[in-house]
């Protein structure tokens, strides 16, 4: 198996999609929705760290990973053994009518690992990021007797009911209310967008201001159960939340008895440089009160967790929280095998390395083209604004949609994202080696240079 895991891209067939993966998309056109849309010339046969071959023997390097899922990449033989060995017993326990100790075990693991506040905690499991969304504020107004949550612009929470109100982006939510009520949005820092003329700090005030002002036009901060925060927000275009402005909020919540929420959906699990962005949060001194987490949590089984110290949890009202398959027995097994897997191969410290090594050269190989208006992110969550000018800050979401097919018939997988559509993110799993990422690098390089001629002339 492990030709792939070290393999490089390469397109074997004269046309993307090759002929196998033409039939298979086909059907699928005619099988599954719309709506669930995919614009890639991708059908999956194996995959293998960072490396996918598809059904006609290409090979294509990974960098969006299941949107975040597969930190420790794909086909890891600890984490399939894990689930193997699980599978020869049982695949299902209700924890409502039974227990399986491998519940208890990753809840343990997670409340030894997750930086929350609170000596004591407890950790709950459903299966994706927007059922643990929704259960955090469910937590949060059990534990505050509060109706309200002040969420922010550019968020991205998932797709239920409450999460799709949570959500800024409202193509994620159309023709799909009404939502719940108490829902109230305030502006995230995005500092490469602040106002004109701001030093940061200004900007960080600013957008405190902003928060505050929620409170006056919105809702009484009596009256507001938890403010919810992406540490790095996803969909909103890979923006870290500056950690002044996290003090600042956090004090808010303090002041006035409000829960600091963090959803890690996205974040968690090294992709930052640590397990979770909350563990920069708690050594700056405000940590957050509940803290969700998904997607790259089970490898790729279908798994996500809320965790939050015992006197929060156990506040919330008997049968409001859990559901038939949540915490499923093989999602747990490979939990626990993902997270020792992290912990023994050092992938904290890997996401450094590869978040210096995609920093710079995005910021010194790109700046040749005057179109990198933007570098951040921590660790190895990176995003790539690019826009028409660097003064104007214009968004070039028409290059970014060029450059995702450019790279991905030379065999790099990339994705968007932003309000404006003009982010690319980085997201390759942390097992990529040192060779896949210097040719996925170039690859990038040569397809913005392709867009761009073919874009400008």
């Amino acid at each position: 198996m492990s030709e792939l895991r070290n393999a490089l891209p390469q397109i074997k067939t004269d046309t993307l999609p090759g002929p196998n993966a033409q039939a298979i998309i086909a059907r699928r056109a005619n099988a599954i929705p719309n709506a669930i849309r995919c614009g890639y010339p991708l059908v999956v046969r194996r995959g293998e760290g960072a490396m996918i071959e598809d059904v006609d023997g290409n090979l294509f390097l990974d960098w969006v990973g299941g949107v975040g899922v597969l930190n420790v990449g794909y086909s890891q033989p600890d984490v399939i053994n894990a689930v193997k060995e699980q599978a020869d017993k049982y695949f299902h326990v209700m924890m409502n009518i039974g227990t399986h100790e491998g519940y208890i075990a990753l809840a343990e693991k997670m409340n030894e690992i997750v930086p929350v506040r609170g000596d004591r905690k407890k950790t709950m499991f459903v299966n994706s990021g927007a059922e643990a969304d929704e259960n955090a504020v469910k937590i949060a107004k059990g534990y505050t007797k509060r109706p309200n949550i002040i969420v922010f612009s550019g968020a991205f929470h998932g797709r239920t009911q409450m999460t799709m109100a949570m959500t800024s982006k409202k193509a994620y939510a159309y023709g799909m209310g009404p939502f719940p009520d108490g829902v109230y949005r305030a502006e995230f820092p995005y500092l490469y967008r602040a106002p004109k003329g701001l030093t940061e700090q200004e900007a960080i005030a600013y957008y405190v201001k902003r928060l505050e002002a929620v409170f006056e036009e919105c809702s009484a901060p009596d009256y507001v159960a938890a403010i919810v925060v992406e540490p790095i927000q996803g969909e909103g275009g890979f923006i870290p939340a500056p950690i002044e402005w996290v003090k600042a909020v956090r004090n808010l919540c303090d002041r006035y008895g409000i829960l600091l929420v963090a959803d890690e959906v996205q974040t968690g699990f090294a992709r930052s440089g640590r397990m979770f962005v909350s563990q920069y949060w708690k050594e700056a001194g405000c940590a957050p009160d509940i803290m969700t987490s998904a997607k790259s949590i089970a490898g790729g089984l279908p798994l996500s967790a809320v965790t939050a110290s015992a006197e929060i949890m156990d506040a919330c009202p008997p049968g409001t929280i859990g559901g038939t398959y949540c915490g499923n027995a093989l999602s747990c097994a490979s939990a626990l095998k993902v997270i020792n897997f992290i912990e023994q191969n050092r992938l904290c410290e890997r996401a450094l390395e590869i978040g210096r090594t995609v920093m710079e050269y995005y910021r010194t190989e790109l700046a040749e083209f005057g179109v990198a208006g933007d570098v951040r992110g921590i660790g190895a969550f990176i995003g790539l604004e690019l826009v028409k000018d660097l003064e104007t800050k214009e968004p070039y979401p028409e290059l970014v949609n060029a450059v995702i097919q450019k790279a991905a018939q030379k065999g790099l997988i990339i994705e968007s994202c932003g309000t404006y559509g003009n982010c690319i993110r980085f997201l390759c799993p942390l097992v990529v080696t040192d060779a896949q990422l210097e040719v996925g690098l170039a690859i990038m390089k040569e397809s913005i240079k392709a867009c761009l001629d073919e874009l400008t002339h």
